[in-house]
């Protein structure tokens, strides 16, 4: 089984969603004999974000990448991301990613019934850190996104991790993400 671990996060040590994730896959790890961990630090090591000269694959080593980013994905039984909430969305590193693995034909198709997603049968984590409060507010668009472009490439087994309101107070912050940690879902039964 392998497992695709990225983090997006621009915070390093001080990140909550770097904290999370890094429970999530340890939780994994201990539970899932033989595991194979792949990372990626999308603020460390970026994917460049599309341009015309992406799209006309005018840069080898970009294309190189590209490719592998999308190979990753596709080999992966379980994805874990960090996602933070930045300006009531993603970091724009992640969308760069997100906008390496959703290619049409290839994790998606148009039929004449409407979008059908390829990259099905996969496990996906979100480990979500949010300063503020949230959930269920107009001002996220973040989750929603999320949960509506990995269902568009089929992925429907989605577990969101969450830390909220982590700018609050030292308080608030650590009961969040001692709340979070408590929520993530043990993953015996996903693996057997």
């Amino acid at each position: 089984m392998k497992l695709l671990h990225i983090d997006s996060s621009a915070l390093g040590t001080n990140s909550v969603t770097r904290e999370l994730t890094a429970a999530v896959v340890t939780r994994w790890q201990d539970r899932v004999p033989g595991l194979q961990v792949q990372y990626r630090d999308l603020d460390a090591n970026p994917v460049p974000h599309l341009t015309g000269r992406s799209l006309a694959k005018a840069d080898p080593a970009e294309v190189a990448d590209a490719e592998q980013v999308l190979k990753q994905f596709l080999e992966t039984d379980v994805v874990v991301i960090g996602a933070p909430m930045y300006n009531f969305a993603i970091p724009s590193t992640l969308k760069a990613w997100i906008d390496r693995v959703t290619v049409a034909g290839t994790t998606f198709r148009y039929t004449e019934n409407g979008p059908e997603g390829l990259a099905g049968g996969k496990k996906l984590v979100i480990a979500s850190g949010r300063g503020g409060l949230h959930s269920g507010a107009p001002s996220d668009f973040q989750e929603p996104f999320l949960r509506f472009l990995f269902g568009f490439l089929g992925i429907e087994d989605v577990e969101f991790v969450r830390a909220e309101g982590v700018a609050l107070s030292p308080q608030h912050r650590a009961e969040a993400i001692a709340a979070a940690r408590g929520s993530i879902v043990e993953p015996i039964c996903e693996a057997a």
